[in-house]
């Protein structure tokens, strides 16, 4: 089995129920105006699409995403005539399924051990992702090595700690105040030298200032890569969801502070924000690999864009 095998399986019943409550409130805000806006209209027409603008905009979509989103619509209502809330939803599942399914995550990468460096900043749900994180990489019978590399803050060290117990991983730790490159080329090499599967890699949610954010970032990849050329093979960005515009400034930073290319968005099942994952995933052009939908151990899911569109719409009648 490859490190991602677990990708390709499909959703059971409990995470699809978790899904949907999680997405409960984003339903409410924004397929729910969608619905309310086509009452009494007989056909999708300018004034219409205007509203639908301004409420996907209001979500959180992004204006670059939501602009891409109406001209999509106009072309296929133009083409095709969709008439009513029925069609208006089935043409919005689509297009933003499309718009979703165009960045997909690399699933199948062979690497062994599998490198994975966490980035966000403090706040977002990091240190507990990386937890859960570990978790379904563990109960998928994968060997995970854990490293605390967030070392100016000592909170983040001990949250770590709990959770790699917990968990029942292995943690690489040199305490706070340590230098954060020795932490993750120990890790990396602990886990190297003892098979693991997985390594995941927590660093500092916050610097001084950009640069100092990006030199910071680079010297762990740098020392990382001396142990294992490729690593690291992800770097994850964790932004919280329920922050709406604030999460797209946060991936601008950190992906101009170093190569992002897997998201994971946090607190979905708080904000009725959830149109973020739709712009910034599409803004960035970076896949959303994972979600966090709740705040049991077991509630952090692998991102499936059929899957949450699928149920992002199923509220709607």
């Amino acid at each position: 089995m490859g490190i991602f095998d677990l990708f390709k399986k499909e959703k059971t019943v409990a995470e699809k129920t978790q899904l949907d409550k999680g997405l409960e409130k984003t339903k409410t805000s924004l397929v729910g105006k969608i619905s309310r806006a086509l009452i009494g209209r007989t056909t999708i027409d300018d004034d219409f699409l205007d509203e639908l603008e301004e409420i996907l905009i209001s979500s959180d979509v992004g204006v670059e995403t939501t602009v891409k989103i109406i001209d999509r619509i106009q072309k296929r209502v133009s083409k095709d005539k969709y008439l009513g809330t029925d069609e208006l939803n089935r043409l919005l599942k689509s297009e933003i399924t499309d718009l979703l399914t165009n960045k997909t995550a690399n699933l199948n990468s062979e690497a062994k051990p599998y490198v994975i460096m966490v980035v966000g900043v403090n706040g977002v749900g990091k240190t507990t992702t990386i937890g859960k994180l570990a978790n379904m990489f563990h109960q998928s019978g994968k060997k995970v090595v854990l490293g605390a590399a967030d070392t100016f803050r000592a909170a983040a060290v001990d949250q770590l700690t709990i959770w790699s117990e917990r968990v029942g991983v292995e943690l690489v730790s040199k305490g706070m105040n340590a230098d954060p490159a020795s932490v993750a080329f120990d890790a990396v090499q602990s886990g190297f030298n003892s098979g693991a599967d997985v390594i995941i890699i927590d660093t500092a949610g916050r610097l001084h200032n950009k640069i100092n954010l990006m030199n910071e970032l680079s010297k762990i990849k740098r020392v990382m890569s001396k142990v294992i050329p490729e690593a690291p093979h992800e770097v994850l960005l964790v932004l919280d969801a329920s922050t709406g515009q604030n999460a797209f400034e946060q991936a601008k930073h950190f992906t101009a502070a170093t190569e992002v290319n897997a998201l994971a968005l946090t607190k979905l099942d708080g904000t009725a924000r959830g149109g973020v994952v739709l712009g910034i995933s599409d803004q960035f052009g970076i896949p959303v690999k994972y979600i966090g939908v709740g705040e049991g151990i077991n509630d952090l899911q692998i991102f499936d864009p059929a899957a949450f569109v699928e149920s992002l719409f199923s509220a709607t009648t």
